[in-house]
This record gives structure tokens, sequence and C-alpha cells, in this order.
């Protein structure tokens, strides 16, 4: 699991006009329709095409929990791909992406500070530029470390140094047990 990737995707999920198809046979038959056979499925989800055939016919309706999964995880990153770019486009361009988080947080600063890492809640609405490079970076195929650290870039900018206007350069922020993560766009 990812915490800062799934909660971009949840976050885009959101735009979504239409739930993605909820039984794994509408699922499968999803899946099939957007990869234009039944091999090409089964090689993703890691089944033999005939289990995908019987998903498809509603022979199996059941899946076991790490296949429902997986092709939950992978309908729903192939669901409404318009939709989703509309709404990642209105983040980076206009909207700006909102972190609410719950975690140990402090900042490594010139000497005489004396902000320790503490737990803190913080509802911060990033700028449209942090939130092209955040998502950018997570459809380059980033790191949930990378992402991580791109989120504690922002978050130095945007409200420990609040927008650069505060006195000081703090050299880096970072983020320890983290309790609560969710974007919002």
């Amino acid at each position: 699991m990812t915490l800062f990737g799934d909660g971009l995707d949840a976050a885009v999920q959101k735009a979504f006009t239409r739930p993605a198809p909820k039984s794994a046979g509408a699922q499968m038959r999803y899946l099939v329709k957007q990869f234009k056979g039944t091999r090409a499925v089964a090689q993703l989800l890691r089944i033999s095409q005939r289990t995908v055939e019987r998903y498809v016919k509603d022979q199996i309706k059941k899946p076991r929990p790490d296949l429902a999964a997986r092709l939950e995880r992978e309908v729903k990153k192939r669901w409404q791909p318009q939709i989703r770019a509309r709404a990642r486009e209105k983040a980076a361009s206009t909207g700006g992406i909102i972190i609410d988080a719950r975690a140990r947080m402090g900042y490594t600063a010139p000497i005489g500070s004396t902000d320790q890492d503490r737990i803190r809640h913080l509802t911060v609405a990033l700028p449209p530029h942090h939130a092209a490079r955040l998502l950018d970076a997570q459809e380059a195929g980033a790191d949930d470390d990378r992402l991580k650290e791109i989120t504690a870039e922002a978050l130095k900018e945007v409200y420990f140094q609040d927008g650069g206007r505060r006195a000081g350069s703090l050299e880096e922020v970072r983020f320890t047990d983290i309790e609560h993560l969710e974007f919002g766009l």
C-alpha cells in the first residue's frame, strides 16, 4: 500500500461522475472491453484466460481476496479517463490540492530553532504549481517516498514559511508516524 499515491488516486476518483463496476463479472467485462480480449486481462491479473472467461459469463461470482483487490485496482485505474484527466488538469492549473494530514512533523532549520517534531493536524491548500508537481510525479511512476518528499517541500513553502513570507530558512520538513492523510481536489 502506498499512502501518498493511494491518497492522490482517491482524490481524483471523487471527481468520477458514475460509480465504477462493483461485481467481479462487471469488472472483468469492463477490463476485457478495455483490452479487447481475455488474454491480456489474464496476463494483467495473473490468472488463466479460462478463469477470465468464466468471470465474464458469471460462472464465477466471488473472487479470492487478493484477486478482488487487483481487479478493483485495475478497474479504478482505467475508469473514466477523460474525467480523471480533467480533474488533474484543473488541480494543476487553477484549483490546487488540499492536504489534510495528522502526523508527527517537524523541520530542520538553522541553529536556534526550537521547533521539535510533534503531532500536528494540518489542513493546507497547496497552490496549483505544487499540485502539478505532485500529480506529474505520480503519473511518472514516482514511489511513495518521492511523493512524500514533494509534499513535505510544498508544506515547507506554503505552511511553515507562509508562502516565503516568514523569516528564516528551513532546510527540510519531515513526516514521521503518519496517522491520517487525505488529499482533495
